[in-house]
């Protein structure tokens, strides 16, 4: 007997104003078992009315809060399904703990990394969530097994953990990644009464997890303007991702998913407005958009690889399209930012720099350029996004090494 999942507006429970529960529905041999829905990150029950459930719903959702309500909806029923084909023999009470992980025997820090990871799936936060998923595969092959007790997980388990991780290769960065995401489903777990405190391993006399910043390399203005005037054959990939490149660079180090992201109905004028996609899932009076000047190089790049014609609900660069799954826009944003590093790294290299330079190269430059001009830390930090001085002080304060060699080896000139 076939078992269905949907996505439902449960009308018979209609609240004062109207609106009704949005519910998962399993159907198995005509029993039907609804499950409240919750809305990251407050876990708020979800409520709409039946218009509002419509839009939502319909073949093609409106405005990003109703995609992004769609991608979540979605994201639930598709879990759903991959959970029911996960059981050999369907219950509904085995499909509930499976679902909602409710049974305590079974909670353990590999299955809540998964759920983590599946939530932020059904978010569309892909990035994040392949961040969580690295790091449950991480702790798969350290331990060799598919379960690991939060109680196995004391500070000697992540100190070994980390010598493992070290001795096969892996950065502080890498290891301080990993664990941090550890230490996230610790403080859920925690927070949730899943675990008592005692089991807690992070924090003083525990296990400190190692700082993950490394060293950032930033080009000088003449480095840059070797990479604007290498010559590039018009109208090639080569030309196409430098010029990207240059781009980020000269609007205030924008990332390639922020790039990717813009539309022409972010100008207005010569001013280009917009709000990185890190901070779009904060509350809008807590986002800092980010707002500069046009100059000609900027426009010249979007003339040269801007979609035509530039309407306002196009991106400017062809790089995604409409009606893209949250997966589909990751592995395309992940492939644009390859092709950056290989032609501007090719670029670089012909032009005898030596560092490594990347698509975050171009952010690094654009800070430090800034900084070495003159400019003011409060206006740095408005320009690269941050919401205090204090974020600001410590991404520049990576720069310093490279300018204490520089006046070290001045006072050896005798």
């Amino acid at each position: 007997m076939k078992v269905n999942a949907s996505i439902i507006l449960e009308t018979r429970k209609a609240r004062a104003d109207g609106k009704c529960p949005v519910k998962l529905r399993i159907t198995y041999k005509r029993e039907r078992h609804y499950y409240t829905l919750r809305l990251p990150p407050k876990n708020e029950s979800i409520y709409l009315s039946e218009i509002e459930f419509q839009k939502v719903m319909g073949e093609r959702p409106r405005g990003e809060d109703n995609k992004k309500l769609r991608r979540i909806l979605n994201g639930y029923e598709e879990k759903a399904v991959k959970d029911i084909e996960l059981l050999p023999v369907f219950t509904f009470e085995k499909f509930e703990r499976k679902f909602f992980s409710k049974s305590n025997d079974s909670i353990d820090i590999l299955s809540a990394l998964k759920n983590k990871a599946d939530i932020l799936r059904a978010e569309g936060r892909i990035s994040t969530a392949v961040a969580y998923e690295c790091s449950l595969n991480s702790l798969k092959k350290y331990t060799g097994k598919d379960i690991l007790e939060f109680e196995k997980a004391d500070a000697h388990f992540f100190n070994e953990y980390e010598k493992w991780m070290l001795k096969n290769g892996n950065s502080n960065t890498t290891i301080s990644m990993y664990v941090r995401n550890v230490r996230t489903i610790f403080n859920e777990a925690e927070r949730t009464g899943a675990i008592k405190h005692g089991l807690y391993p992070f924090g003083k006399d525990k296990y400190v997890i190692p700082g993950g910043r490394n060293v950032k390399k930033a080009l000088t203005i003449k480095e840059v303007g070797l990479i604007a005037n290498y010559p590039v054959t018009d109208g090639t990939s080569e030309h196409r991702y430098r010029d990207y490149w240059l781009f980020s660079y000269l609007c205030n180090g924008i990332n390639v998913k922020d790039i990717a992201q813009l539309k022409y109905s972010n100008i207005d004028g010569d001013v280009l407005t917009f709000v990185r996609a890190k901070t779009q899932r904060e509350k809008k009076g807590n986002q800092r958009p980010i707002t500069l000047v046009i100059p000609k190089e900027i426009g010249r790049i979007i003339d040269r690889w801007g979609n035509k014609p530039g309407t306002k609900e196009k991106y400017i660069f062809p790089i995604l399209e409409d009606g893209l799954t949250p997966e589909q826009i990751y592995n395309t944003i992940r492939q644009a930012t390859k092709l950056i590093n290989r032609y501007v790294g090719n670029i670089a290299e012909n032009v005898g720099i030596i560092n490594k330079v990347t698509s975050y190269t171009a952010r690094h430059s654009f800070a430090t350029v800034l900084k070495r001009s003159g400019a003011s830390l409060e206006f740095i930090s408005e320009s690269l996004g941050h919401s205090n001085l204090n974020t600001t002080e410590n991404y520049l304060a990576d720069f310093e090494i490279e300018e204490k060699r520089k006046w070290a080896e001045s006072l050896t000139k005798f």
